[in-house]
C-alpha cells in the first residue's frame, strides 16, 4: 500500500530517482511517559535517544510522533519515536512513509526482541511480529512483513507467568553498565544501514 502511494507522489511531483533514494526512516519503538523512559520495551527510544545526544539533535513533538533529522554523506535520516503507544504503531509508520515520500526499503525499525541475549543484534529483512504488539500494527498498517527491522536482544529471564513485569521492568545494574557499549554499537548500525546498505550492514553487525 505505502509503495503505491509513494509511486503516484513521485509521477505527481516529479521527484527525481536520487532524491528519492537518499531519505531514510529510522523508528524507534516504545511507550511514552516517564515511567516507561529505562524500561526493555522502550530500547527503541532508547537507541534513538542515544544518536540524538551523540549528535546534539533535537527531537520536536509533530504529527504522530517525536521527530528530528540527522544528515551524513549527503543522506537524510529521519528518526521517528512515535507517539501512539506500542500497539499502534503502524499508524505513525504509515503516516510519516507517506508524509516523507520514503520507499519501504529505507525504513528501519528497532525493537526489543525476547529471543536474543541480552545486547545481541540481529537486523531482518522480514519477518513476523514474534507476538511484539508495536510489530504486529506495523504489519497490519503496511500490509507487509517485508521490513528492515534491527531487533535488540533483552533476553527472557523470567519466571513462568512474568513476562510482562519484565518487559515492562527497568534494566538491571549490571544491564545499564553494559548498555553504553551497545548503544554505540547500535548507533554504528543505523549509520551502515543507511550508508551501506541492508546486506552489507547485516554481514557486518548480525551476532555481534
Amino acid at each position: 500500500m505505502c509503495q503505491f502511494l509513494i509511486k503516484l507522489f513521485k509521477k505527481k511531483e516529479h521527484i527525481k530517482d536520487t532524491d528519492y533514494m537518499k531519505k531514510y526512516l529510522i523508528v524507534g519503538l516504545g511507550n511514552i511517559g516517564e515511567k516507561y523512559q529505562n524500561t526493555r520495551h522502550n530500547i527503541g527510544f532508547k537507541v534513538l535517544d542515544y544518536f540524538a545526544n551523540k549528535e546534539n539533535l533535537v527531537f520536536e513533538t509533530q504529527k504522530l510522533g517525536d521527530i528530528t533529522t540527522y544528515k551524513l554523506k549527503g543522506r537524510t535520516f529521519i528518526f521517528l519515536k512515535p507517539n501512539t503507544y506500542m500497539n499502534l504503531s503502524g499508524k505513525a509508520v504509515q503516516y510519516w512513509l507517506i508524509k516523507e515520500k520514503i520507499p519501504l526499503e529505507n525504513v528501519l525499525v528497532i525493537t526489543d526482541d525476547l529471543n536474543l541475549p541480552f545486547g545481541s543484534i540481529r537486523l531482518k529483512t522480514k519477518g513476523s511480529d514474534g507476538g511484539h504488539n508495536g510489530l504486529k500494527d506495523i504489519q497490519d498498517k503496511l500490509n507487509t512483513t517485508k521490513y528492515n527491522r534491527f531487533r535488540f536482544g533483552i533476553s527472557d529471564t523470567f519466571s513462568k507467568g512474568r513476562q510482562v513485569d519484565y518487559v515492562l521492568g527497568e534494566w538491571t545494574e549490571d544491564e545499564n553498565e553494559k548498555l553504553t557499549e551497545r548503544l554505540n554499537k547500535s548507533v554504528e548500525l543505523i549509520k551502515s544501514f543507511v550508508l551501506a546498505g541492508i546486506n552489507n550492514t547485516m554481514n557486518t553487525f548480525n551476532g555481534k
